[in-house]
């Protein structure tokens, strides 16, 4: 009988190092969960037998339990290295024919050539869908889907208002040439600015100032035109072609317009509409000082290309884009279970869900009962090196004493075989 008591203590001693070892291999794997080997003790016994003359038959082992404490946090430069910081797990769907939803505390996460964001393996990050407030529009198991990004922002803006504000200098003499815009001796100055149809392709606008009337001590006010142009044609009001007059007082402030300046529609060659827009020239100014471009915006723009991606504290994915514009692009979903012990592991720090688990509850983080998102950081294992060596000490300490058990019943045994010979 000793025999087989010392025999199972072999095998429990086994199975504990076997557990550490496991353990300390994965010191440095990101989302690694340590386990820790739990034993009951064998007893011979029946309802008959008397309780003080029962003896022990062994060990045997009850369960390799999961130890999900959080493991230490790594500052890192990538916006997609995500980590969660208390309970939850991120749901990521396998590649592969056969997919399937798994989950995972690795949040070290890139983009694949399809613009899908995966991890290491091939999974996809799974979200919720949201509307452009970044809200999720759907939540639960069956609404979740892969993350991927949109390869541009898919909607160019025509350009309908452009602020331009100069200084033209009040030492500039009236131009004695006709106005041709291809003879600089009849203009003082010009700008060039870009603005944008309703398909985002890029035109210029370009405006070419003329002085037409210097200020005296009789007439104290200054005059100046402006021929604005777009490709070859000029810029009509109210069906004229005629340039806008800009008006300053004797200090060189603008007086007149008072308001921008709205300009008849233009047909845009290869546009799906024509470009109505409007020039606003407040700010402009007459001083001493040389031409200078005070400044200038306009507020088209092009069908912007992916610039970059960020994920704020709750899990809302935005993209960002080369023309500016930015929207969100989903939710991370983050996934708890009423028993996270009861998961089955899967290698790869990825685990699924068991009847012992129970079935996902998918939620934000930040939310009652889920951790919060920490962007440009990932968790390392939970395994404290120290302590799994002095388990492992322990463990081999029992084996050791096991074997000897083991042997001294073997002799025993081979005593008894050679007196009954």
């Amino acid at each position: 009988m000793s025999f087989y008591t010392s025999l199972s203590g072999l095998q429990a001693s086994q199975t504990d190092m076997s557990v550490i070892s496991h353990n300390l291999a994965n010191v440095g794997t990101n989302g690694f969960k340590k386990s820790r080997s739990e034993f009951g003790d064998v007893i011979a016994s029946s309802l008959a037998s008397d309780p003080l003359k029962s003896v022990g038959s062994g060990v045997v082992v009850k369960a390799n339990r999961q130890q999900f404490g959080e493991g230490n946090l790594k500052t890192t430069a990538s916006g997609l290295d995500l980590a969660i910081s208390g309970d939850g797990f991120f749901a990521v769907q396998t590649a592969g024919i056969n997919s399937q939803v798994d989950y995972t505390r690795n949040g070290s996460f890139l983009i694949d050539p399809n613009r899908y964001v995966v991890d290491a393996q091939g999974s996809k990050l799974l979200v919720n869908a949201v509307d452009s407030e970044g809200n999720v529009i759907a939540s639960g198991p069956n609404n979740l889907k892969p993350l991927q990004l949109p390869e541009n922002s898919g909607k160019a803006v025509a350009t309908t208002a452009v602020s331009l504000a100069v200084n033209l200098s009040s030492k500039q003499p009236q131009p004695t040439a006709t106005f041709d815009r291809n003879d600089p001796a009849s203009f003082n100055y010009s700008t060039a600015t870009t603005v944008f149809d309703a398909d985002g392709n890029p035109s210029t606008l370009a405006n070419y100032y003329v002085r037409t009337k210097t200020g005296t001590a009789a007439s104290p006010t200054s005059e100046w035109e402006v021929h604005s142009y777009i490709g070859d044609e000029e810029l009509a009001q109210g069906g004229v072609n005629a340039p806008q007059k800009l008006v300053f007082d004797a200090t060189g402030k603008l007086t007149s317009p008072t308001a921008p300046v709205q300009f008849d529609a233009v047909s845009m060659p290869g546009a799906s509409a024509p470009l109505t827009l409007s020039e606003d020239f407040a700010n402009t100014s007459q001083l001493t000082s040389a031409f200078q471009v005070i400044d200038r915006h306009q507020d088209g723009s092009a069908a912007g290309h992916l610039s970059g991606v960020s994920v704020n504290e709750t899990g809302v994915v935005t993209a960002s884009f080369s023309n500016g514009d930015s929207v969100a692009i989903g939710k991370i979903a983050v996934a708890n279970f009423n028993n996270p012990g009861g998961l089955r592991q899967l290698g790869n720090s990825y685990w699924t869900a068991t009847g012992v688990s129970g079935e996902p509850k998918l939620g934000s983080a930040g939310e009652s009962g889920y951790g919060s998102l920490m962007t440009g950081t990932l968790e390392g294992s939970n395994v404290d090196i120290t302590e799994e060596l002095v388990a492992l000490i322990s463990a081999q300490r029992n084996f050791q004493a096991n074997a000897k058990a083991l042997d001294t019943a073997n002799q025993i045994s081979q005593t008894i075989f050679n007196i009954r010979s």
